[in-house]
């Protein structure tokens, strides 16, 4: 004979049959409430909106964004009321079509090496060196033509002593025209493709990016102090976990929009000035 509590009653969540088994949103409710918490004691302890805790209280994920921003807010939440979310997220997989496969990120590398070779400021550069180069060369030869005592002296004391006249303002011009393109590589994009940079500065959020076939560029926790960068010849998708953990610079230009902690953003970039889609 037993005393207390039957091995029956200590069984793990997860043998709980199915048709038994409270939904999500209303496991999370329960310990909440449980916990003494309101909606906004959650929103304020997650920085998860508190639209968006009322949807998944209800079971609708629809405003998280995708499965897997969904699957990030129940973890969150469930951890601030107390509870284990492992059975919620298994729960959520099941009925959902089972755990997203992560996306390799080859795209995104692979984008990053192409670009340093796309740019062109070089050119640009060297043509500008060839243009001051023959600028000066004209007005020292003007100078030599215009006075013919200088001239006189220049050719006696030594050919070297004239030369050096010339090539000094091309050679001094490409020096302080190389670190314009290295200010920022984005503003040397080609002005024929988009070109959107994501960081992360002070906090960390999933970002998901897509081009204009809709191929997925990147689908992935973007951790502080870490950046990407997404080219694409007419646009580029965006989904913010975190918008408000996001700095955006679109084409060279920072986006000024005052995106609040924990909202989710969807955003698409075209080429021109930036704009939001």
């Amino acid at each position: 004979m037993s005393i207390g509590n039957s091995p029956e009653d200590e069984r793990p969540f997860e043998d709980v049959p199915q048709e038994a088994r409270p939904s999500i949103g209303r496991a999370l409710r329960q310990a909440r409430i449980a916990a003494g918490l309101t909606v906004d004691d959650v929103s304020s302890a997650t920085r998860v909106r508190i639209a968006i805790v009322h949807a998944i209280e209800a079971d609708d994920f629809a405003p998280c964004g995708g499965d897997v921003y969904a699957r990030g807010h129940i973890r969150t939440l469930a951890r601030a009321v107390h509870l284990d979310p492992a059975p919620l997220l298994e729960q959520y997989d099941a009925e959902h079509g089972g755990r997203p496969a992560p996306t390799p990120a080859a795209p995104m590398f692979e984008a990053e090496r192409i670009r340093p070779e796309r740019r062109g400021p070089n050119w640009t550069a060297a043509m500008v060196a060839a243009i001051v180069a023959v600028v000066g060369f004209v007005g020292f030869t003007a100078f030599k033509g215009g006075d013919d005592g200088r001239t006189q002296v220049a050719e006696d004391a030594a050919p070297t002593s004239a030369k050096p006249a010339s090539p000094t303002p091309g050679s001094s011009k490409p020096t302080d025209q190389k670190p314009e393109p290295s200010d920022s590589a984005i503003a040397a994009a080609p002005q024929d493709k988009v070109t959107v940079q994501v960081s992360a500065p002070d906090g960390q959020s999933w970002i998901s990016a897509k081009d204009h076939n809709g191929r997925v560029l990147f689908d992935g926790l973007l951790k502080k102090g870490e950046s990407k960068t997404f080219q694409d010849s007419d646009k580029v998708n965006l989904i913010l976990g975190d918008a408000g953990a996001i700095q955006l610079y679109v084409n060279g230009k920072k986006i000024e929009d005052q995106f609040q902690p924990g909202s989710v953003e969807r955003l698409t970039y075209t080429k021109g000035d930036p704009q939001v889609g």
